[in-house]
């Protein structure tokens, strides 16, 4: 198994596998309200067995190639994650995604993380677009995104009915050149 260090502060990137149900399922739980203000991760995880079959459904995608799931583990504790919702090689399309627990907020634990996922699909896997989708409300999300270098490529104006309400959803991306040209110039 392998573990990325994403930083001199402690923080690790590695996979989320169904053996790391009991403990992905308490981090759930302590970050549940804060993690679900814009997104269904929460709702997925209820108890051990849905925990177990949520961390499941992505070992079955990364087996197909269609999808992959990391954990961020500061000081040996699950805090958030990564993940390539989508991945499609044949097209050259990814979205990335991410949550955190609050108490892990404002340590650039995502930024960072994500570029390593950006890394890999353009530098390994050939992705010729990378996709964040985020909902217009989310700022820290956006911040991310804009973090990244990526462009927002529009809104898809009330497309996600959320716990009662519809959502602007906002489609940011970065292309592979675009992608290269950036980190050549460091930033």
């Amino acid at each position: 198994m392998f573990a990325l260090s994403l930083g001199d502060d402690g923080a690790e990137l590695r996979p989320l596998e169904p053996r790391h149900a009991e403990e992905y399922l308490a981090h759930i739980d302590r970050g549940r309200e804060y993690i679900g203000q814009y997104i269904a991760l929460s709702d997925r995880a209820t108890d051990l067995a849905s925990a177990t079959a949520f961390l499941q459904s992505y070992a079955d995608k990364a087996a197909a190639d269609s999808g992959r799931l990391y954990g961020i583990w500061t000081d040996g504790v699950l805090v958030g994650g990564v993940l390539f919702r989508t991945f499609d090689a044949a097209s050259g399309n990814c979205e990335v995604g991410c949550w955190l627990e609050e108490a892990a907020v404002g340590r650039g634990l995502i930024t960072r993380a994500i570029r390593v996922l950006i890394d890999w699909a353009v530098e390994e896997r050939g992705m010729h677009r990378v996709e964040w989708i985020a909902s217009s409300s989310n700022t820290a999300s956006i911040n991310v995104a804009k973090r990244l270098g990526m462009v927002r490529d529009g809104v898809l104006r009330e497309s996600n009915p959320y716990r009662g309400v519809r959502h602007d959803m906002e489609v940011w991306s970065v292309l592979a050149q675009e992608w290269r040209e950036r980190r050549a110039s460091g930033r």
